[in-house]
């Protein structure tokens, strides 16, 4: 028998929090870990091989840390990464765990959003490079056309604490902007960071009453319900003891405090050092 242990949630940042305070709300009963890739982030500006090699050596450090099931709550390892972990190196490493990510679970359901047909995207420059909402959309609902666009300017906006200054108005405005200029029919829009929902209020200001925005922390902590109700063999192998314990690579005491904002609330972690 398995001995019961956390559930691992990994983001190359803090932006997996706001993926993780939904996932903890709704489900508050599991243990925990939280591990940030800090000290490596942000895995957006990447190549492929490196996004793969980091988001992997994470995973094995939650994997030795006894968790059996990994949710990688960043968009950027999602698109990158979780295809070749899933595919390659889980039958190798660990054929009885499971790593998911936060792609599938949004464009599984957005078709039920649109009436349109027509939906953007705004992501990472590394997020849009892959084409992943793209392609992962087109499975599901080949007649949806997706416009991207990239917001580089908003994870730092977000990370110093600045998302709810006059500085951000400028561009969150400039990238809906040349979002909606390349289709007036979007009603639907998917924030594809998860650093985004903290610049939602603005976001709202500059989007017409009528569009849609998606955010990914309540319909991934959804998807992960329906999960562990199809698949009672992982969820026993979950601990149930509602405790919490966030892990950095970077220093704690920087972590703590940028948590604190997307969980709002106190947080302390530990360093840990993921190098293979």
């Amino acid at each position: 028998m398995t001995t019961p242990a956390p559930i691992g949630i990994f983001d190359s940042g803090y932006g997996g929090l706001t993926v993780f305070r939904e996932i903890r709300a709704k489900l508050p009963q599991y243990d925990y870990i939280y591990l940030g890739d800090n000290a490596r982030a942000p895995y957006g500006p990447r190549d492929f091989e490196t996004i793969y090699h980091y988001t992997l050596e994470c995973v094995q450090q939650l994997f030795d840390m006894g968790c059996q099931l990994v949710i990688l709550a960043c968009n950027t390892a999602s698109a990158k990464a979780l295809r070749t972990i899933q595919q390659q190196d889980l039958p190798r490493l660990a054929p009885h765990r499971r790593v998911l990510g936060v792609i599938r679970p949004t464009t599984e359901i957005l078709g039920h959003y649109t009436k349109t047909r027509h939906v953007g995207v705004l992501a990472t420059r590394g997020t849009v490079v892959s084409q992943s909402y793209v392609i992962e959309i087109q499975k599901f609902f080949p007649d949806i056309q997706v416009f991207q666009q990239a917001c580089p300017m908003w994870v730092p906006l977000v990370e110093n604490n600045e998302h709810e200054g006059p500085g951000a108005d400028y561009f969150v405005e400039k990238y809906l902007q040349e979002l909606m200029a390349r289709s007036s029919d979007i009603d639907t829009i998917v924030l594809g960071c998860t650093h985004y929902p903290l610049l939602e209020k603005k976001i709202r200001q500059y989007l017409p009453e009528h569009v849609q925005l998606l955010s990914q922390g309540g319909i991934v902590s959804g998807s992960l319900i329906d999960y562990l109700n199809r698949h009672p063999e992982i969820d026993a192998v979950c601990a149930k003891g509602g405790q919490t314990q966030y892990f950095t690579t970077e220093s704690p005491e920087d972590f703590d405090f940028k948590a604190a904002i997307f969980m709002g609330e106190k947080v302390r972690s530990k360093r840990v050092t993921v190098e293979r």
